[in-house]
């Protein structure tokens, strides 16, 4: 059970810290934040706001003990918005070599929430 703890928290921390220093930027509507999800994604500008704060939310939702269906929900948003950066890079012709540590991000997100389940049961 230790080991599983230990496992939970090292995966949890690390993804929720990912989340979370991606989204400071877009809160803060940096340039470089306008630049690439505006500018070369075309996403509306207040968009990035909004993503911003759900990532935050999100993240902190995850390394807040319990919640139950509300980590849950903070799994699954921050999943969706992996994928749609993902997509997105694509869709405007990125090369793969631009979403090479996308996976990454996925597996240790994955891992973290198996263990969430584990412990919950």
């Amino acid at each position: 059970m230790k080991k599983d703890n230990i496992i939970y928290w090292v995966t949890t921390v690390l993804f929720a810290g990912f989340m979370l220093f991606s989204a400071i930027p877009n809160i803060m509507l940096d340039q470089n934040s306008i630049e690439f999800i505006h500018g070369q994604l075309g996403y509306p500008e207040y968009f990035i706001r909004f993503i911003g704060i759900g990532k935050a939310l999100g993240s902190i939702a995850l390394l807040i003990p319990g919640l139950g269906r509300i980590k849950d929900w903070a799994y699954a948003g921050l999943t969706f918005d992996l994928t749609a950066a993902v997509y997105s890079l694509l869709a405007i012709g990125s090369s793969v070599t631009d979403v090479l540590l996308f996976p990454l991000f996925f597996i240790v997100g994955g891992i973290s929430y198996y263990y969430h389940l584990k412990r919950s049961n």
